[in-house]
This record gives C-alpha cells, structure tokens and sequence, in this order.
C-alpha cells in the first residue's frame, strides 16, 4: 500500500484522479491514515457536507495479508450527524481488495459541479469515471446487483443508498460481503451523505491481477506470529466460541441479565421479551430453516460472528442482525417480533441508514407517542418513509437529537448528537464514561468497556460502580485507536485483553509485515497519537469538556432493576484524556 488515489469531484469535466506517492503519510493505515489526513486537511469550522470535507477511505495495516481477522477498512471525514472528526469501520470485501490494488488511502475532495452522479472503476492499470444517473435513487441491494451485471461478481463494490443520496445525517457507506451482497457497513456518523455530497454512487474495487494476498517483509517471523495470533483467537472463549456460534446477540441475555439492556428508551434495565430475541433463539430458527450462525464478514476472518438470516422458505433476508441491531429495534423499541427485526435490518442496509441511530430515533418517536411501544410494523412503515424522504422520514433520518427536538422530547439517549447504543451507561458505568467522552458521539466501540464491566476480559470490574471507570475508558480508548489502524478486528481485543501472548503476537505481525522493530509501548503511543489528533479536530470545532457529558436525566432518574443512578463525577470524565 504505497499510494494515495486523490479524487477531485470539482473539476470542470467531471471527477478528476491523482496518484501520488504516500510523503508525509508514510506508515499510516485505517485510523491513524484517515484521522491525519482530516487532521491536516479539513478546516475544523467547516460545514460536513461543504466543498472543503474530505472523505477518506483507508485499509488498515494488516489489510490483505494472510493474518487471521485482518480485512477491516476505516472512513473518514467530519461528521454531518455530531460535527466531530468521525472514522467509520467496517468488514466486508472494501479493505482488502483496497490493499490489494495498492491504495493506502482514497482521498475524495471538491465540490462538485453539477447534479450528476458519478461511479469510480479501479483496477490495476486504471481509475475510471462514468456518470450513472441511472441509478438515481436505487438502494443499494439493487444497485449492487445493476453493478455485478455489468462488472461481474469478483470485484467488491463501495455504495451509497437512497439516505446518502438524500444527505441524510444518518446515513451509511455500504461494502459487499465476500459473496457480493451489500450487507457491511461504515454505519455511524453520516459518512454516506459526505459521500453523497461530492456525487459519488458507487466504488466498483476490481483487484483482478493483483496478488490475492499481499506478501510480508519477513515471511517466515510473519507465518510464526500469525499462526501464534490465530491460536490465540481460537483458544479465548469469547473469539473462539461464543462469536462463532451466536454471534454478537449473544449479548442480549448477558445484558438483560446484568441490568443493562436499555428498554423502552433507557425507562428500564430489563426487556421482558428478552428471549424472544436472544441469540440462541435466532441460532435455533436458523439452524432449523437452513441459515448459517458462523460467516465471516471478510475472507480470513476466524470469529466469524456475522451469520446470515433465511425466512422459512429458506431465501436470504439479511446478515445476522448484530445485537446492537437487535436491541434498537427490540428492547428499545418493546419489540419481540425476531423474523421482523431482522427485516429492519435488511431494510436499513437496503436504504443505507445506521440500524443504531434508526432505531433510537424510532423509540424516541414511541416516547413522543408519535408510535406506540411495540408497533413494528409502524417501525417497518417508519423505515420505508425515511428511506424514501418522506417529510417523517427527513426527520428520522436526520438522526435522534433532530427527532427529540421535532417532538419536543427531553428523554434523548445521545452524546454530541450521536445516540447511545445498546448499554444502559447507569448500569455498565465504564461504558457510560466512553460515551461521554469518546471523540466521536456515544460509540460503544470507541472504548468497549463492557468488556470488562461485564464479560470479565482483562480483569472484572463492578459495572455499578463508578470506581475506577475513567481508567478503564481511557485504557480501552488508547487500545481501540490503535487497533483500528492495523485493520485487525476490533473482537480480537477480547483475546488480546486476556491473553498477553497474543497482544504480542499481534505485534509480531505487523513487524514482520513491514521489517519494523514495534514494541507494545510503540502500540500504545500510536493509540495516544490517534486520539491527541481527534481532540485537537474536536477543540478547533467548537467542542469542549463541557460536551463530555451525559444528558442531565441520567443523573436524575434510576434505573431499574438496580435503581442506580449515573454518579461519574466530571472530574474523572475530564481526566480520561490526561495522558
């Protein structure tokens, strides 16, 4: 990966591209690549979806080798939903036929001059640009299928549905999964109305010609600490076990069982419909009609947590609905309805809208009594209005905080106007201290502190108390950044939090990837950097620590069935980033 693709939607005859070498982002991958690039080039004050945002797609480091879980992609820019610096991340073919092709970075900059959209071709040899206006308003699973008609099944494509056309704050970048259907996602954030905003439809990545793996420095150091690292996975029980077999809903009991599975907009702790949409529920259908509880979202990856979902006459319906997913749609929302929640989901990747925000929107519009708890076919209706812009579904679409201020709603579980996902931060403390202070809006995965408060990986904590969470936050927040610039998934930190010779190992690949001399101090300081520049964005934004804060009424209500209230004093919340 030594080049950077620069693409100029604003030149006088349609998009333009640049290739040049990597200079002062030599080293770079996902994260890291894509927060410097936005440090270094996006005006802080601008508007996300004015001429001077620039989205950058980036693989991460490990991106296309044969290290196991390797394969994940970052997108970056400023975000339209919270007007932080925002990455994205997401599985599917993007990273690694981007790796392959050569691309440490597309850089996709400019204003464009008309209304017309345009798609990218990248091979080998070439960049190619052609308008389609013929896909205007296609969602992405028919657009990804008017793609593979024409360009065939082998390349990945990169898309934006009917939301990211529309601009919508709450909008998606959609990559196909390794059998090319258009099921991963870059989900949080709006990053599909930047892409949107510089009149991009579609990203066909055509890596025919290219090595199908790319080669490391040192193979023989690279074989020993891969096969290390992927014995590592395979042994921990979360890796190896629980996200092969249930994937990530397994989530749903241990939540609802811990008090933390926020239920009817954060009312409750506990969803008494909790096992109609457990994961061993869905497994138990899918098993039974034909589906496949253990996929990979890209090649090579051995937790294989994504699943695919069948109806009863076993045809395809969606990805295995991550428990996120499950819960925004479920608890939230006081739904129990499995068969129809994983519809949602496919609708929403169909529409290419973030099944987090969508479904807190959703509950904050039950909370209004604008739709009664329970009503998923309202859901279901609600879903299709956003998709296609109904004057309803701009406001959805627009995200949680605009959908609480339209209906004059107080009760909005969301953090620099992103929302919550799903763990009750009164009840999973060390949770609630990531949302707070994260650089991105209330992300779960910033900082996943769950790990700790209630699986137990890397020491066990009391999720009750508020003892000790900033520095659990903090340590969880370094490790993450780092991880989501070397293209390794984010679950191999249940492993790597447990298990010190697999955070070695991990190490050791990048090393004899690239000849490098890392040492685990260095990993840390990459995770520092990260996010000393995300700060830095944040502050010239406008941003302060005043904004690390949870909404008043977490402090002010208990919930039940612990009836704690939030209690994390500001005074830890400021000192999460003293480092």
């Amino acid at each position: 990966m030594e080049k950077v693709l620069r693409i100029n939607v604003g030149a006088e005859n349609g998009p333009v591209a640049t290739i040049e070498e990597l200079g002062a982002y030599a080293g770079l991958g996902g994260r890291a690549m894509t927060t410097t690039v936005v440090c270094n080039e996006v005006p802080p004050n601008c508007h996300p979806l004015g001429p001077e945002n620039k989205l950058v797609f980036s693989p991460g480091l490990m991106a296309g080798s044969a290290a196991a879980s390797s394969g994940r992609i970052s997108v970056g820019c400023k975000s339209p939903l919270t007007g932080t610096i925002k990455e994205s991340n997401s599985g599917g073919t993007g990273g690694q036929f981007m790796a392959r092709l050569g691309y440490a970075a597309i850089i996709i900059e400019g204003e464009r001059k008309t209304d017309d959209l345009w798609k990218i071709v990248i091979t080998k040899d070439a960049v190619m640009f052609e308008k389609c206006n013929e896909y205007r308003m296609f969602s992405n699973y028919p657009l990804v299928a008017a793609l593979q008609e024409k360009y065939g099944m082998e390349p990945g494509y990169v898309t934006i549905g009917t939301a990211g056309e529309m601009l919508m704050c709450n909008s998606t970048i959609c990559f196909t999964d390794p059998e090319g259907r258009a099921t991963r996602h870059a989900g949080r954030g709006g990053v599909g109305a930047v892409m949107g905003s510089k009149g991009i439809k579609a990203i066909v990545l055509d890596p025919a010609g290219t090595p199908v793996i790319r080669k490391p420095k040192n193979a023989e150091a690279f074989k020993a600490a891969s096969r290390a690292f992927a014995q590592g996975l395979s042994s921990h029980p979360v890796c190896g076990t629980g996200l092969p077999t249930y994937g990530t809903n397994v989530l749903v009991n241990i939540l609802n069982e811990a008090g933390g599975l926020p239920t009817k907009n954060f009312s409750v702790g506990r969803f008494e419909g909790a096992d109609k949409i457990c994961a061993e529920t869905m497994v138990e259908i899918q098993k039974r009609r034909g589906g496949n509880p253990t996929h990979g979202c890209h090649r090579g990856c051995i937790m294989k947590c994504s699943g695919i979902c069948v109806d009863e006459n076993g045809e395809f319906v969606s990805k295995q609905p991550e428990y996120e997913t499950v819960w925004s749609h479920g608890a939230h929302c006081g739904v129990d309805d499995l068969d129809k929640i994983i519809l949602c989901d496919r609708l929403e990747d169909d529409y290419g809208l973030d099944t987090i925000e969508t479904g807190a929107a959703l509950g904050v519009l039950m909370e209004a009594g604008a739709l009664k708890w329970g009503d998923i076919d309202g859901i279901i209706a609600m879903i299709h209005e956003i998709g296609k812009g109904t004057p309803m579904g701009r406001i959805l679409g627009a995200g949680t905080a605009t959908t609480a201020r339209c209906f004059g709603i107080e009760r909005a579980p969301v953090v620099k106007g992103q929302a919550m996902p799903a763990y009750d931060p009164r009840a999973v403390k060390g949770q609630g201290v990531t949302y707070a202070t994260t650089t991105m809006g209330a992300d779960h995965t910033a900082g996943y502190a769950v790990a700790t408060n209630i699986l137990g990986c890397g020491g066990k904590t009391d999720p009750l108390s508020a003892e000790g969470q900033a520095e659990i936050s903090r340590n969880l927040q370094i490790a993450t950044a780092a991880i989501d610039a070397t293209g390794y998934c984010l679950f191999t930190a249940f492993a790597l939090l447990d298990q010190p010779e697999t955070m070695q190992a991990l190490v050791d690949t990048i090393n004899a990837m690239y000849d490098l001399n890392m040492s685990l101090d260095d990993v840390t300081e990459l995770g520092k950097d990260i996010l000393r520049k995300e700060r830095a964005f944040n502050a010239a934004a406008g941003f302060t620590k005043a904004h690390d804060r949870l909404p008043l009424y977490f402090s002010r209500e208990s919930v039940a069935p612990h009836n704690v209230r939030w209690d994390v004093s500001d005074e830890d919340l400021d000192s999460v980033f003293n480092f």
